[in-house]
């Protein structure tokens, strides 16, 4: 993924859990702002930026300064771990695989 689209992406995610930490729906959050609830869903998904305007308003709403909003750092660090290990899994052979299967499912119990 090229890096407007992941940035896209951790915008959305980012937005999506500072709208759920509030216990807001796409819903409320469009009618809060003054956009379409499909506006939120794109933003949400990745599939789009939206205006400063925008920006200000849906920060007034979530109740954070706006450079919050953009506040993803967490993510950059597991979406860097989970990439690595991904590769790391395609180099493993089927026995490994279950192997790594059985010791992630046994600590995650």
């Amino acid at each position: 993924m090229d890096k407007p689209s992941n940035t896209l992406n951790l915008f959305g995610s980012r937005v999506k859990e500072l709208r759920k930490a509030k216990k807001i729906t796409q819903e409320k959050l469009a009618e809060l702002i003054g956009v379409e609830q499909q506006q939120i869903c794109r933003i949400e998904k990745g599939g789009c930026f939206t205006t400063m305007e925008t920006l200000e308003k849906m920060a007034e709403a979530l109740d954070v300064p706006v450079d919050e909003l953009f506040n993803f750092a967490h993510h950059n660090e597991t979406d860097a771990l989970l990439a690595e290990l991904n590769m790391l899994l395609k180099k493993a052979s089927a026995s490994q695989i279950k192997l790594i299967y059985r010791i992630v499912n046994d600590i995650l119990k």
